[in-house]
């Protein structure tokens, strides 16, 4: 069924343009005081002008990452540019160039919005690209099962094995393996639709069919096609956990582009307060508890300086929205719904922390949680167009407010004009050691005690002069032996995109010879491949496997293939023939062209695109059981992964 789109596009504008007129308590006290100082702002007109023309020829920071949400066993990572492997840490972002490893007997899960990544043992995956136009993956060795929401042109999913590239055509659930020696690659579409391509061609992969991909030599690959096998242990865990993530109540606050939103169902309620709408409260929250206190600080090029909460809910709430002392604690307000939010890696102000500055205490750095509608200014290098994007898809303030508090801190380098709410807060700010900060040190353990009238004459910024060391990049990962097999952290894959370039480690200089060299890395990991000829779905038949090999492409196929604009994930249609796909063409775009997996649910939640109207969500997730062994304490209530083969409890995870 075709959408009608014009019907509401002009209601959710409305609504978008009055969500972000409304003024809470904070937007209130900052802008008045930012707004105060007219003369200030149109003097610095000209500064501002000039700085937004520095910033339009570069490239802005993507506006999501992805996040390592669950760990079962020995999984270690690798930040990209860095030689040594760490214990992997719950709530990191992984970007562009990291590595994950999991080990045997082991399991890991990420997410990237509303996407779903999930390793199985003996898996080693590297994040090619993460930006807000792609996620590409390369697979060098194990199994991952993917579990993709949404897809439209500018979004696109591509996992590199050693001989093929699988591209994600349909929102639905995927699994690719690749053997040990990396000569095998099984590819299985239980809902969805894909494309493979290496060997110079290209197949198509729907609904309950599987392909197996080996090496023949001399460049020749083998195809083999049947049906998708019945589920194993690895499978049913991944379907339990979409499960609950399809019927997760915070999508009905939140867009499901919100990484990490699943989370909140089962850690807080939702509630309205006056001023600001819909607010989330976290629960069983220790004595003291203040935002951006309970975990660490790592660094993570390019972003800088970025938090890493303990609680196994804590990504969403510290990297959008803002924090509110409300009633009797601490709420998270969101931003509006009906956008996706722009990642920020930690929405904070900074106090003292500069050249020569001391606390009584000692040096320290401090820092206190941003407030609905105050205005956050990276202290990275962007554009003007990204600081109204990261403020207005993350809070209810307008472009205005936004103008005057930048001229104000980033032109003016003046906070003198700028109030924020929770600095005055008691217990709003936390002050730790430099060396606490630096080295990824627990924060809890280790805050500085500082008077409240030192705390409020002390310098504001918006930028943190702290120079990383070799240790800020792990964060409060600890070294570890554990590692891919060198085969595996060396074999090439195939690729149709070219891999985004490396970032530099933390010890490295940014001479253009370094991000050469960086780069050059990234190119070594793949063997780039141009689009293959499509090969005629009906060379492969439906119902039995059947050997082809890539060099036996009809020569009459047709090359030209129609691409849906946005695909999302709702309803259970039955899976379409292929010829009656490229033939209704846009008629289909927003129906899935797949058979339902088997689930008690027996439908899937409609899902939205960033800025586009949300459909709430259908029904809410169970309560589950809470994990008996203190190994799996830090759980959420997802459902428990069976247990693996060595009966090895998941060491931490939600």
């Amino acid at each position: 069924m075709k959408r009608q789109r014009p019907s509401w596009t002009w209601a959710v504008t409305l609504a978008v343009l009055a969500f972000l007129q409304q003024s809470s308590p904070g937007a209130r006290a900052q802008d008045a005081q930012a707004a105060s100082d007219t003369q200030t702002s149109q003097t610095a007109q000209s500064q501002t002008a000039e700085d937004q023309g520095q910033n339009t020829d570069q490239q802005d920071l993507p506006t999501r990452v992805a996040r390592l949400k669950y760990v079962d066993g020995s999984v270690s990572f690798q930040p990209g540019g860095e030689n040594d492997w760490a214990t992997a840490v719950l709530n990191r972002p992984l970007v562009t160039g990291d590595n994950l490893w999991a080990d045997e007997n082991s399991r890991a899960e990420l997410h990237i919005g509303s996407t779903a990544l999930r390793l199985g043992p003996k898996t080693g995956i590297t994040l090619l690209e993460v930006s807000d136009q792609a996620a590409q993956i390369r697979l060098a060795q194990g199994s991952l099962i993917v579990m993709v929401r949404r897809v439209d042109d500018q979004n696109s999913y591509e996992i590199d094995t050693p001989n093929v590239a699988f591209v994600v055509m349909q929102p639905g659930e995927y699994r690719i393996d690749v053997d040990e020696d990396g000569n095998r690659t099984d590819v299985m579409v239980r809902r969805g639709r894909g494309e493979i391509t290496g060997g110079g061609n290209t197949y198509t992969v729907t609904a309950n069919q599987s392909a197996t991909i080996t090496s023949a030599g001399n460049d020749q690959l083998k195809y083999n096609a049947g049906q998708v096998p019945s589920p194993d242990a690895l499978d049913s865990w991944a379907l339990d956990r979409d499960q609950t993530e399809d019927g997760s109540d915070s999508a009905n606050y939140v867009s499901r582009d919100m990484t990490g939103y699943e989370d909140l169902d089962q850690n807080g309620t939702w509630s309205d307060v006056a001023g600001y709408g819909m607010v989330w409260q976290p629960t069983g929250i220790a004595m003291g508890w203040a935002p951006y206190r309970f975990g660490s600080w790592t660094w993570v090029a390019p972003w800088g300086w970025t938090w890493v909460e303990n609680e196994p809910w804590g990504f969403a709430p510290f990297h959008y929205g803002r924090w509110a002392l409300a009633g009797n604690g601490w709420v998270w307000v969101p931003g509006p719904s009906m956008v996706r939010p722009a990642y920020a890696p930690a929405l904070v102000g900074w106090v003292g922390g500069g050249p020569g500055f001391h606390f009584s205490a000692g040096v320290g750095v401090g820092w206190f949680a941003l407030a609905p509608g105050e205005v956050f200014i990276p202290g990275y290098r962007v554009s003007r167009s990204y600081v109204n994007n990261v403020n207005v898809t993350n809070t209810a303030v307008n472009t205005v407010r936004v103008t005057n508090v930048y001229n104000a801190m980033a032109v003016n380098r003046d906070a003198s004009t700028v109030t924020y709410a929770n600095r005055n807060v008691i217990g709003g700010v936390t002050v730790v050691s430099r060396e606490t900060f630096v080295n990824g040190g627990s924060v809890a353990r280790n805050v500085m005690p500082i008077p409240s009238r030192e705390l409020a004459t002390a310098p504001v910024s918006n930028t943190l002069a702290v120079e990383p060391v070799r240790s800020s990049a792990f964060g409060g990962g600890k070294p570890v032996a554990i590692k891919p097999p060198a085969a595996v952290i060396s074999r090439q894959v195939v690729a149709l995109r070219t891999p985004a370039p490396m970032p530099r480690s933390s010890g490295q200089s940014s001479s253009a010879q370094s991000a050469s060299a960086q780069s050059a890395v990234g190119q070594t990991l793949v063997r780039q491949q141009p689009p293959g000829r499509p090969v005629p779905v009906a060379q492969r038949p439906r119902s039995q496997g059947g050997v082809h090999s890539f060099g036996e492409a009809d020569a009459e196929s047709n090359p030209t293939k129609s691409q849906p604009r946005v695909w999302e994930a709702q309803g259970t249609g039955e899976p379409e023939p292929e010829s009656k796909t490229s033939a209704q063409g846009p008629r289909n775009r927003n129906q899935p062209s797949s058979a339902a997996r088997t689930s008690p649910q027996g439908t899937m939640p409609s899902l939205h695109p960033a800025a586009a109207r949300v459909t709430p969500a259908r029904g809410t997730t169970e309560t589950q059981k809470s994990a008996s062994t203190p190994a799996q304490k830090q759980q959420t209530p997802h459902p428990a992964a069976p247990k693996l083969e060595s009966g090895t409890a998941p060491k931490k995870g939600h």
